[in-house]
């Protein structure tokens, strides 16, 4: 039996030169849901950071509902994930699905990992 799918605090990525550091490498993909920034950890698992402006989406509810759709997305979709990169998602607006995150996060975290130069393997359990 596997074990559980956590999110686990060290999976975070909440210094802020972690988010600069992968928004500045500008290695990125998207969609019509989200854009992922990537860079590399060196760590063997991939680290999830979440940057949800006010500008774009005006309500605090609504931003903390699409960050809650985001980890969970991440927490599920872990072992389709690229080992050793950080991941920042940014999402392009309110009306994010849980659907749409769960397909978009993996496709767009490859295709970082791909334009980073990184292994594609995927994250262990």
């Amino acid at each position: 039996m596997t074990p559980p799918a956590t999110f686990r605090p060290h999976e975070r990525i909440n210094d802020p030169k972690d988010f600069r550091r992968a928004f500045e490498r500008k290695r990125s993909a998207s969609d019509a849901a989200m854009v992922v920034y990537g860079a590399e950890n060196g760590l063997g698992y991939p680290r999830l950071g979440i940057s949800v402006g006010r500008k774009k989406i005006r309500s605090a509810a609504a931003r903390n509902r699409v960050k809650r759709l985001l980890r969970e997305a991440f927490r599920l979709g872990k072992e389709e994930l690229p080992a050793g990169i950080d991941l920042i998602i940014v999402p392009r607006g309110a009306r994010l699905t849980f659907q749409e995150a769960r397909a978009s996060l993996p496709a767009l975290a490859q295709a970082v990992a791909r334009r980073l130069g990184a292994r594609t393997s995927k994250a262990p359990t």
